[in-house]
């Protein structure tokens, strides 16, 4: 039978008949109609419609199966994903989110729910397999019915903790209630949910809950230990995440069992800021898992370990242990780790040369060594072309940094060298690297001429700091083709020759600027400019850059916070308008010729916490002080005036304040004790009068430092000191302060420096000094001091031997304390550069010298000028690291000590007008560095024993001693004693003989007089030179401590 053609047209009405009743049977299958529930939603949620991307673009009349953030089976949605929809409310019970029943993918992350309580109507939809409600803003106890959703595979409640936040919690239902019917759950992620949990307990309900579980994530989940080995029943688990707990435990071996662990975080794994957390030493078997890709224990500064060798092609790729207590060198097998792409080990103890085998690491992103103690040169990166990031500062690596190293390394971004040991010319080509944003070479040698910049093929670079180094000639002009640029740091070079400020108008992103300590001439010429074409600047420091003024622009920086402009040659007034400068915050003029203040201060930066007007010629009555200020320096001025009575009321936030080498008069006020934050306050060398008001000393926060040198103070000390004194310098030297020493002042047990000479201070040898371990200068010179107290008991060399014995400053011998040279200083805001750097004036080898710095390794005692009595005590001799003794003008009776021999560091030793007797010790002559030696004025008797440093000393040193005889000295020889051989005869017809070695060297000293003191003259090098090392002339006078310590760092001031 034949069918006519397009006879089957007619069907074709019943087939999209049939269709649409087959679309109606599925959506009927959908519990509620679909589509209005998810309106419905829409129009309940609080959101912001400029932010969303989906909620915003679902319309009535649509597929809603095709809207943003929704998927659909059959008609039915199954996947929703709300997240960063800027959603802010409107979730509660009651939503027609839980009429969706059909769901199976919810993902709600990243909103601000404002800390409301997960619904409790999460139990209704029962299909769902992930739920993600990350990042959401819920807070508060997690509601049981999440535990019926047994069908979940992943769960993700975490939230990014940060003070004040509100978080999820679980205690009733606890974890073990929440998770009890989860058989199917592989993720988990509770981060930041407060659980609270012992060890065995979080980890049995989890080992015992959840069989198929691939990824635990719990990080500050107030969680403690230990960790359960019940965990091994995970066979499956993966990746662990347990950072920022409770932790104080050690890492348990047992984490190298888990066959299929490829992520192990234990970062910052304790209590923040109790010092806990991981220790001991961590298992080198967990970094040799075979599938092992990610390690991070970072911030366990009590966690020790080392690197083991590594197998050939593990599967490491991120290796994290900044902050932990790793140390030893990095194993040559590091190179079998060809799929290491981030290795971050700063802040350990690292040691030794970098591997040559780093080279073999083709796959390296990120490459952070710093702030360890490697050494050595740095190794070639060039095969590491996808690096963005290498970090080696802070170490102690050497060499030159070849070019043909970074060539190659094209997708650089951050290159950071500072604070090494490097040195050599710098490759141009560094300054070629296309993507390079910030280049940070600062604290090294490097040495010769910045090249002009003729490539110049990235804008990007916005960092570049070479200073602290010894660069030299002129700043090259092509800088300013950087026109990305926003820190420029070139301090502490050799540049040399002109800069006009007026060219940084080219570098429109300049926000740092610092030229500070070259041999530069930095101009500003105030006609060629608008003050409003220039950058806006944040942080301009110019110090030491001959100046004459102020330059004009500043006075239109509005951002500018941080302004140096010391050691330079500025004089005349300093203008109002730089306090009109309201973000101001460091402000440092010292060091200047400035006079005199235009007006008064008015309306001073609200923000200003440093200023820094020491050392000009200012005059006149003290300045108003900024409200909110933490360091004043006022010192080495001309102001002249009473210290107002209110004073104490400006100081209520200072912590360093400092009025010294001025002309004020008047008493103290009592009101300065109100400034509770002083931690270091100087008044010396002023005309101040009256007696030191008690609240000084009694104050419930004592200072660290309280200088009151060199006034017409009178009266006690008071004798308050707290029990919790922190004193490190107290200073009263020169006044006329008189009664007896201060009982309580032996409960300032971490005094360094005590310098109470030339006043009037009376009693018996102070036996609170008993208590001060740490005293490293000790002054009593020039007081009323005795030998016996007023009970007529004998303050013998017994007592005072016992109290010398406590100084363990002064006992320690070449050891940590030698390691390096630093200074006595007092650090007077923590997080910054600030230090208060103690002086004293000691009297040694005969003169009476001021240490502006003094350093940590030196110490001194100075008892000279009272009416101590009895012997020398034996003990003395166990303070090793004595450099300055002086015991002179007293009534000291006995023999020398035989003990003094052990004082191996002392290189000034004054036993001069006593009554010593007996012979000189033979042991002195082992004192190979003493170069001053007085024992003149005693009634000491016998030979003078003959040594190579002896010989050195002149007669006067000697002098005043009838029973003394020897060289140097001549003219006695007791009876009975041969004479001394006579001198050789010469020739014949000899005549009298030339001293040609006293000739040559007066002829050297003449010439080399005139060659020091002409360049001086005539060469500003010379005289830049000659000043920066007058600090120098303290080595000379203590040459040990040049020969013991090998050090020549900069020191930041």
């Amino acid at each position: 039978m034949r069918i006519p053609p397009f006879s089957w047209l007619f069907l074709i009405p019943f087939y999209y008949f049939s269709l649409s009743i087959n679309i109606f049977l599925v959506s009927s299958q959908c519990p509620g109609d679909q589509q209005s529930l998810l309106l419905q939603l829409k129009n309940s949620l609080v959101f912001d419609p400029a932010a969303s991307k989906k909620l915003v673009k679902w319309k009535n009349g649509s597929d809603y199966c095709s809207w943003e953030g929704v998927s659909c089976k059959k008609g039915c949605v199954s996947n929703l994903d709300l997240s960063s929809e800027a959603i802010s409310g409107g979730l509660d019970n009651s939503s027609s989110l839980f009429g969706l029943k059909s769901i199976e993918n919810l993902n709600l992350a990243y909103n601000n729910f404002k800390y409301t309580q997960i619904p409790s109507e999460f139990k209704q939809l029962t299909g769902l397999r992930n739920l993600n409600l990350s990042n959401a803003g819920f807070a508060g106890q997690v509601p049981f019915e999440i535990s019926q959703l047994t069908r979940l595979v992943t769960l993700d409640l975490s939230t990014f903790y940060f003070s004040g936040a509100l978080l999820l919690k679980l205690e009733k239902p606890n974890l073990n209630v929440l998770i009890r019917n989860f058989s199917e759950l592989v993720e988990l992620y509770l981060d930041s949910v407060n659980i609270s949990a012992q060890g065995t307990e979080w980890c049995q309900a989890i080992s015992s809950s959840l069989p198929k579980l691939r990824e635990l994530s719990l990080s500050n989940c107030n969680l403690s230990g230990p960790i359960d080995s019940s965990l091994l029943k995970l066979h499956s688990l993966s990746v662990i995440r347990l950072d920022y707990n409770n932790f104080s435990i050690q890492v348990p071996e047992f984490f190298s069992k888990f066959p299929n662990l490829t992520s192990l975080h234990l970062r910052h794994s304790g209590l923040y800021g109790t010092g806990f957390g991981l220790y001991g030493t961590f298992p080198e078997k967990i970094f040799q898992v075979p599938t092992l890709q990610t390690i991070d224990l970072s911030g366990n500064k009590q966690l020790q370990g080392s690197l083991p060798e590594f197998p050939k092609n593990a599967s490491l790729r991120s290796l994290v242990l900044s902050g932990a207590n790793f140390s030893g060198s990095l194993p040559n097998s590091i190179g079998n780790l060809k799929m290491l792409s981030s290795i971050y080990i700063s802040g350990c103890s690292f040691t030794g040369s970098i591997p040559k085998s780093i080279q073999d690491l083709h796959q390296l992103v990120y490459f952070d060594l710093s702030s360890n103690k490697f050494n050595d040169s740095i190794p070639s990166f060039s095969m590491a072309k996808n690096l963005t990031l290498i970090d080696l500062s802070c170490n102690q690596l050497t060499g030159q940094i070849n070019s043909t190293h970074w060539e190659n390394l094209t997708n650089l971004m951050n290159l950071h060298l500072g604070s090494n040991q490097l040195d050599g010319t710098i490759p141009p080509s560094l300054f070629s690297l296309p993507l390079l944003q910030k280049l940070q070479i600062s604290n090294n040698h490097f040495s010769g001429h910045l090249p002009e910049f003729s490539n110049v093929s990235s804008y990007l670079l916005d960092t570049l700091d070479l200073s602290y180094n010894k660069l030299e000639g002129s700043i090259p002009m092509s800088i300013l083709r950087f026109r990305g640029l926003k820190i420029l740091s070139l301090s502490s070079n050799n540049f040399t020759g002109s800069f006009l400020l007026n060219d940084i108008q080219q570098l429109r992103n300049l926000s740092s600027l610092e030229l500070s300590f070259n041999s530069l001439s930095i101009n500003y010429n105030d006609t060629n400019s608008s003050h409003s074409s220039f950058p806006k600047i944040t942080n301009l420091k110019l110090a030491s850059g001959n100046l004459s003024r102020i330059p004009g622009f500043l006075r239109n920086q509005s951002t500018l916070s941080t302004l140096d402009l010391s050691q330079n040659q500025i004089h005349g007034e300093i203008p109002n308008w730089i306090w009109r400068l309201s973000n101001l915050v460091q402000l440092n003029l010292s060091c200047n010729s400035l006079v005199t203040l235009e007006g008064h201060f008015l309306n001073l930066p609200s923000y200003l916490l440093v200023l820094d007007l020491h050392s000009n010629q200012l005059q006149g009555p003290i300045p108003m002080l900024p409200p909110f200020a933490s360091y004043l320096d006022y010192s080495r001025n001309n102001f002249s005036s009473n210290l107002p009575t209110d004073i104490g009321d400006f100081l209520m936030s200072t912590m360093f304040f400092s009025l010294a080498s001025n002309n004020f008069h008047g008493i103290i006020p009592e009101s300065i004790c109100k400034a509770t934050s002083l931690q270091v306050l100087d008044l010396s060398n002023n005309s101040l009068s009256g007696m030191i008001p008690q609240c000084l000393t009694a104050r419930s926060r004592p200072f660290g430092v309280l200088n009151l040198r060199t006034n017409n103070l009178t009266g006690a000390i008071p004798d308050k000191f707290p029990r919790d004194c922190s004193l490190k310098t107290l200073d009263m030297n020169g006044n006329q302060i008189g009664g007896k020493f201060p009982e309580s002042l032996g409960n300032c047990k971490l005094l360094e420096v005590l310098n109470l000479g030339n006043n009037q201070i009376s009693g018996t040898f102070p036996r609170s000094l008993i208590k001060m371990s740490r005293l490293r200068v000790l002054v009593l010179r020039s007081n009323k001091f005795y030998g016996r107290n007023g009970s007529h008991n004998n303050f013998s060399g017994q007592i005072l031997g016992r109290c010398l014995k406590t100084w363990q400053a002064m006992m320690a011998d070449e050891g940590a304390s030698r390691s390096q040279l630093n200074h006595i200083q007092f650090q007077v805001l923590y997080f910054s550069q600030i230090y208060y750097n103690d002086k004293v004036f000691v009297t040694t080898k005969g003169l009476e010298m001021e240490l502006v710095k003094i350093l940590t390794i030196f110490t001194s005692i100075d008892f000279s000028g009272n009416k101590f009595t009895g012997s020398i005590p034996v003990e003395i001799g166990e303070l090793k690291s004595l450099y300055v003794l002086n015991l002179s003008s007293n009534a000291l009776t006995g023999e020398i000590p035989s003990s003094l021999g052990n004082l191996r560091h002392v290189e000034s030793l004054d036993l001069s007008n006593n009554s010593l007797s007996g012979k000189i010790p033979s042991q002195l002559t082992k004192l190979t560095f003493l170069s001053f030696l007085n024992l003149s004025n005693n009634e000491l008797t016998g030979r003078i024993p003959t040594s190579t440093q002896f010989s050195t000393f002149p007669a006067a040193s000697f002098a005043g001693n009838e029973g003394l005889w020897g060289p140097p000295l001549t003219g006695y020889i007791p009876s009975g004693l041969p004479l001394p051989p006579p001198p050789k005869k010469g020739h014949s017809n000899a005549q009298p003989e030339i001293d040609f070695d006293l000739i040559i060297a007066e002829i050297g000293f003449i010439f080399g007089l005139g060659a020091f003191i002409g360049p001086l003259v005539f060469c500003k090098r010379w005289r830049i030179w000659y000043y920066k090392t007058v600090e120098n002339i303290f080595f000379k006078i203590f040459p040990c401590l040049d020969k013991r310590s090998g050090y020549r760092g900069r020191r930041l001031h």
